[in-house]
This record gives structure tokens, sequence and C-alpha cells, in this order.
């Protein structure tokens, strides 16, 4: 009988190992740019072209390499950051593992030019789908240069999988947050096709936060320091007015590396209980410095998932923190006693007089409604005055009422506690979420709007201005079409700021900005890149920011109509993202309930 097992070639081995380590051209970056900030560089720059696809370039004044060094970096699982087992429970390093730059070269076409401090010539190594291509003495500065081309070539599937440009610029985006926020030392530029998108100076953490997401985040920052025998918590949290539904900015760092954790996440949210309405969330940048021998980073190949040894203790910490954050920062209303200008009230003497009630005097003989001989006629020729009517005589073309899909409803509604509709049918008592109702009426209408490139723009008297990060602006210009084709005019001021001149028919009265606002963070949270799919999203924002609120109070008339305009929509039962709408109590239910 012949044997079945064998080794695997390398070449294959590299490809298995980069479908964990290198996912998109995102992942590409961030293995490189972390390389550049264990090698000590300063100066980090990113150059990405087709959003990763064509080119991926990253640049650093590092210590570099040598031409050894250069070569054995390629193998698998070469690495200068650990040397044994132990030393996996005490990194000091970003990487560790070595096994980013082989995964790399297995599935790209890479150019390494390096050169060692101290040394007079560098080297130039290209390699070709983990294969050596050459290898070459050249002039070159300090530092690195990776130039990484044609990601996937050579695994046909992973390439065609990869999402649209910009939603691949997007992910490059988050990840480069991911590293800029956590070494405000260094300073990083990032260019796509050719445009700058970012340009970051060295400085302050806190400047750091307010170049990547806007100066209007500045004053919404409450600055967080603690320092116990287990661990270290710095940073910042936002103010409760700048909690947001979504997309709010929350980002967990320890011992420099990004990290998610829902545990440590909640315990922010406890923090801030009763400050802010439930669901809403307040943006956070903390960072956490724990000794190595702590924690286990070495879970997932993204070193995203990290284990604590005091995760309990540590969630203590944190909770305090935040709330001796938010007790010393926020701002509490005084009382003001000052008294200049204010009326005076005099104060009550037993002593003096009582004063007189004030006396009330009519005639008792007036009638309203007897007739009086005043001439009240119109003057004569008045009619000179007006040659032709004001209103001309015309039909009003009232819109047709959708035909109702409900047999007996009740003519009058009764609305319970602002939120609910209820009316009765032959089958009991139909009880309506008024906000639902809504949302599914405007999805339609918008959707429809979208779809037959029909719009009605109401033009706003003062523009609004809203700033966008940069992740942010590449969504917004991929659905600037379906914007503007649902009723939105929008222009671009550069650096991030769009200028609002106009919205659609039907939004007045709305915050334009945070409509916009909200429209990105929807789009950014489904990634979708058919245009149907993107269509459906942009109508679903809007049609929650544009519906009756919960709490409002409606009129006999306006239940009417929302009853009447929910019944001509194709879907009665569900909103757009699957919530029930409407329950029947049936009548058999509730003469049961009288027995």
């Amino acid at each position: 009988m012949s044997d079945i097992i064998q080794l695997l070639p390398d070449s294959v081995a590299n490809q298995i190992a980069a479908g964990e380590v290198i996912q998109r051209p995102a992942s590409v970056i961030k293995e490189l740019v972390e390389n550049s900030v264990d090698a000590g560089a300063q100066h980090i720059q990113v150059v990405v072209i087709d959003a990763g696809r064509t080119l991926i370039q990253v640049v650093d004044d590092g210590k570099g390499m040598s031409e050894t060094d250069a070569r054995l970096a390629f193998e698998r699982h070469a690495t200068s950051k650990i040397r044994k087992a132990d030393d996996l429970f005490d990194l000091h390093t970003m990487g560790f593992r070595g096994e980013a730059l082989p995964s790399i070269a297995a599935v790209a076409q890479v150019e390494l030019t390096t050169r060692l401090e101290g040394e007079d010539i560098g080297t130039k190594l290209v390699l070709n789908g983990s294969r050596v291509v050459s290898q070459e003495p050249v002039a070159s500065p300090v530092g690195s240069n990776f130039r990484v081309e044609n990601i996937f070539f050579n695994v046909p599937a992973r390439r065609k999988f990869l999402k649209t440009n910009s939603t691949e610029l997007s992910n490059i985006l988050t990840a480069f947050e991911r590293i800029v926020l956590v070494y405000p030392s260094i300073s990083f530029t990032l260019y796509s096709n050719g445009q700058e998108l970012m340009n970051l100076k060295a400085g302050s953490l806190r400047q750091r936060i307010v170049d990547v997401f806007g100066k209007k985040l500045n004053q919404d920052l409450l600055p967080v320091d603690v320092d116990t025998a287990i661990c270290r918590i710095s940073g910042f949290v936002g103010k409760p007015e700048s909690a947001r539904k979504k997309g709010a900015q929350t980002y967990f760092f320890v011992n420099g590396r990004f990290m998610k954790h829902s545990y440590f996440h909640k315990a922010v949210t406890n923090a801030f209980e009763r400050l802010v309405p439930e669901g809403m969330l307040v943006p956070y940048f903390l960072y956490f410095d724990v000794a190595p021998t702590d924690i286990d980073v070495n879970i997932h190949p993204t070193k995203t998932e990290i284990k604590f040894e005091n995760e309990q203790s540590i969630w203590q910490i944190l909770t305090a923190a935040v709330k001796d954050a938010i007790g010393r920062f926020c701002e509490v209303p005084a009382i003001d006693f000052d008294t200049e200008e204010r009326p005076e009230i005099p104060v009550f003497n037993p002593e003096r007089n009582a004063i007189e009630m004030p006396k009330v005097t009519y005639n008792p003989d007036y009638n309203p409604f007897k007739s009086t001989s005043k001439d009240v006629s119109a003057p004569k020729g008045w009619e000179a005055l007006y040659p032709e009517p004001l209103f001309p005589e015309e039909k009003l073309v009232e819109k047709e009422e959708p035909k109702l899909l409900i047999e007996d409803k009740s003519p009058a509604h009764y609305q319970y506690k602002g939120t609910y509709i209820m009316t009765a049918v032959r089958s009991g008592l139909m009880i309506i979420d008024q906000h639902r109702a809504d949302v599914r009426i405007r999805y339609e209408y918008y959707l429809h709007q979208l779809s037959q490139r029909q719009s009605r723009t109401q033009q706003l008297l003062f523009p609004e201005v809203v700033q966008l990060t940069a992740a942010e602006s590449v969504i917004l210009s991929q659905i600037i079409p379906q914007l503007v084709a649902v009723g939105f005019d929008l222009s671009d001021l550069g650096g991030g700021s769009y200028a609002v001149a106009g919205v659609p028919a039907g939004l007045e009265g709305i915050n334009p900005v945070s409509v916009v606002k909200a429209i990105v963070v929807d789009a950014m949270e489904q990634k979708t890149t058919v245009v149907e799919h993107l269509n459906s999203t942009l109508a679903l924002s809007l049609a929650r920011q544009a519906a009756i609120p919960q709490g409002q109070v409606l009129s006999n008339e306006e239940m009417e109509h929302v009853v009447n305009q929910l019944f001509a929509c194709d879907n009665v039962n569900y909103t757009p993202d699957g919530k029930p709408i409407l329950s029947i109590l049936p009548h058999g239910d509730i003469e049961h309930m009288f027995r």
C-alpha cells in the first residue's frame, strides 16, 4: 500500500498561512506599518493605488536591515522579536510570529529596498509569489521601502472576493487609524491614487485624536488617568452630550496594541448609566498599560483578542476611572445668586396694614348680541379695487387616499402614551407602532424616488457644513449620486468638509448635518456594493431620520392618515429591518379576559 501523507511545498504552506494573516489590502498595511514602528521609525509614509489592489507602498526611516536579514525576513517563522517560547508572555513589540512578510510574499509581488544604519549601500530584493527573483546592492536611504503589487495575483478566488475600491479603502483607513492613535510621537502620511488623505504631524495624544476625527471632538474629550499596582489607564472619554446612536469612536488599546473587548466596553457604558439615553454610545479612547506577563495576545493572528489575568479587577478600576473623569470635568450648573437688576420682591410685614383687594367694575346692562344702529356694510364702489378675484375658481386636485386593505376599520382612533395607535377592526383590536409604521411608509417613498431618479429638493436658507473623517469621506463619495437622486444638494469643500445646501422635501426641520452623518454611518456598517442594496440602505436611513418620533401626540386625522398610508405599502407587517409594525388582539381573547 502506497503512502498518502506528504509534506506540502513551502509556497503552498505560505499561501495557507496567508489566508489567516492577509485577508485584504488593509491587512498588508497593518503588518508593514507595525514592522516600521518596531524598527523605530519616526516618519512613515503609506501609498495605495486602487485601494491596494495595484500597489501598497510603505516607506519608513527606521533602522533598516542588512543584506542577510532582508533575505531571511521572508522565511517562515523568521523574526528578530522573540528568541524562546517564554518571550511570548513578555512581548514588547507589535509583531512576533514571523509570519507577516512570508505571507505577503506568498500572495503578491514584493520589492524591498532597505539600508542598515552605518552601512554605505543598501539591498534591493524582489520576490514573486514566495520565489526570490533577484537580490542586488543599491543606493538607498536608511530605513525600508516595501512595494507590494498585485495582491492575490496568484490566488484568483481571493482577489475575486475583494470588495469595491471604496470599501477596501475604508478598511485601510480603519486599520491605519488604529495604529496612528497609538503612536502620536510618530508622523504618518497616507496617499490614495496620488491624493493625500491624512498628514499627521507628531504631537500629543489629544492633538492626534483631533487630527484624525475633527476639531469638533476636542471640546467633548474628558481626560482619564489612573495608576494602580495592577494597571495604568489613560486616555479620554466623551462628555455625555457627545453620545451618538451610531458611529461613535470607541477604541481600546493595551500596551500599544488595538483590542476589542466587550467586557470592558460594558464597564464604560455602565459608568454613563442614567447620563445618556439607552442605546446611545459615548466616544472613548482608552489606553491600558499592563505587565506583559499578565496578558496573552497570542490568540488570533489579528491580535485584537486579548486575555487578561486580572480582568475583573481591571473592570472595576476602569469603571471607577471613567466615573471620576465625568465627576471631575463635567460642567455642573451653578446656582446664580446675582440679584442685580432683578425685580424687588416685597417682604411680608405683619405689622403693616393689609392691602385692600382690588375691585372690578363692569356694566351690568352690556349685551354683545344686542343690535346696534352702526352701519357695518361695505363701502360703495369696493368692486373696483379688486378687478380680478384673489382666488380663481379652479378645482383643487387632491391626492387620492390609498385604498385600505382592512375591513370595518373604525373611523376613530386612540393613541396610547404617544407611541401606539389603537383602532378597532372586525377581528379585534389593532395596535400599530406609529414610528415603525412611518418608517415603512417613508422607506417605500424614498426607495421609489431613488429607483425612478425623481427628487424634490428643499433649499436651505443657510448651507450647513458637515465635517467627516477620512474613512467617512470615502463612503460619502461613493453614495453621493444616490443622495443627489433623493434630493440632497451637496458640494465638496475639501479636507473632509461638505456643504449641505438642500435636503429632500419632507425633511424640513431636521438637522441636515445629523441626517448626512447617520446615512454615512449606516452605509459604513452595511458595506454594500450592489446599487439596489445601497439604495435600500439610504432609503431606510432617511426614513428613520424623518419618521414620526415616539411620544409625538397625533390628532385623529393624522392617525387615520398613517393607518391608510401603511396599508397602501407592500409590506404592512414589518419594517425594512424586520421589526414588527402592528399586532391584533383577537376579539375572542378580549372576551376571555372578562370571564
